[in-house]
């Protein structure tokens, strides 16, 4: 008998699911602040947006995830800040804004220096790359909700109002050029875990295509993508820009309505993701849809800008499809499609 594929559902993440539960969240939060500061009503923006009179702070939290447990077995805690500085000045660099300062915070079972000064040491590397300051935080130490560590970060940003960038003005005609991804990321790793888990695999154990062992590409920290994307920003007219985070593709959906975002010459993944999608008999739509296979980010901007713009973000860049007619995300040359929602 066949064995049963592997899913992002199946591992205990239900995207479809947790979408609603954010849905039943935001409903409840109707209260709007008056005067300066209020929110911004833009839809579809990878951070949350205020007015501030002639700039617009941006506002952004997220963590590692389950990635965490990685290096929790692994015994490494020196790269996740990398990670977690990543998840939040990728959201920022979205809407055009540049990333500013960012608080952390650690929940943790128990105190341990030990690994509090490894967590600083990625997040130190982090804000360098990211050319952020850190200005404050927290270590919440809580034995009954905690087992284990967690660690998550909240960034602001800013960028003038008529410098926002919404993806509003994304058209038919428009190119979609690929930043590559440095790996898994921090996305889908509890679906990796699990895959692993379910055929013995040690952490530990190299296996085909890959230079390290599967722990080690695990644990490979997220891309930064933030100089690259503000120097182009000073000389390319960009209309778009997407952190391809959990949900793949489908990130590309919650940008603009009413148009395809057609990818027919996608970058090619790393061995990583053929390794999991193998082990896994994970279905070639799902793997699309959970991990960002080898694109971590976009950039829609016009046609005419397109040499210019890969000129100005170099190695890793790659023109990888176009936005035509239709609504959602499609590659169609392995017959996936991603309806808007």
């Amino acid at each position: 008998m066949k064995r049963k594929s592997w899913t992002y559902a199946r591992a205990g993440v239900n995207i479809a699911r947790k979408s609603d539960a954010i849905g039943s969240l935001v409903t409840q939060l109707k209260y709007r602040r008056k005067g300066k500061g209020k929110m911004m009503e833009i839809l579809g923006q990878f951070t949350g947006m205020i007015d501030f009179g002639g700039t617009a702070l941006t506002l952004c939290t997220d963590g590692v995830g389950t990635k965490i447990l990685v290096a929790e077995a692994l015994d490494k805690w020196d790269t996740i800040g990398i990670d977690c500085i990543a998840m939040n000045v990728n959201d920022t660099i979205c809407a055009g804004a540049e990333p500013i300062a960012l608080v952390d915070y650690i929940a943790m079972e128990r105190p341990d220096e030990r690994i509090t000064e490894q967590i600083g040491v990625g997040l130190e590397k982090g804000a360098r790359l990211a050319n952020i300051d850190i200005v404050g935080g927290e270590i919440a130490i809580m034995p009954e909700v905690v087992s284990g560590v967690d660690l998550s970060a909240s960034c602001l940003g800013a960028v003038k109002k008529d410098r926002i960038i919404d993806g509003s003005d994304v058209d038919i005609g428009d190119v979609i050029i690929g930043l590559r991804s440095s790996g898994i990321h921090s996305n889908g790793l509890t679906l990796a875990r699990r895959i692993l888990a379910d055929n013995n695999i040690r952490l530990d154990e190299r296996l085909g295509g890959l230079r390290n062992t599967i722990g080690e590409e695990l644990l490979r920290p997220t891309e930064i993508y933030v100089k690259k994307v503000l120097r182009l920003l000073k000389t390319c007219r960009v209309k778009g820009m997407v952190n391809v985070t959990g949900g793949g593709l489908r990130n590309f959906v919650r940008l603009k309505k009413g148009v395809m975002f057609e990818i027919d010459d996608p970058i090619r993944p790393q061995p990583i993701f053929g390794v999991l999608a193998e082990l896994g008999d994970v279905e070639v739509k799902e793997m699309y849809q959970t991990f960002n296979m080898g694109m971590g980010f976009a950039v829609i901007c016009p046609a005419s800008s397109a040499d210019k713009a890969l000129g100005m973000l170099g190695k890793g860049s790659k023109l990888v499809g176009r936005v035509v007619k239709g609504n959602g995300a499609a590659v169609p040359d392995m017959n996936l499609r991603y309806g808007s929602y």
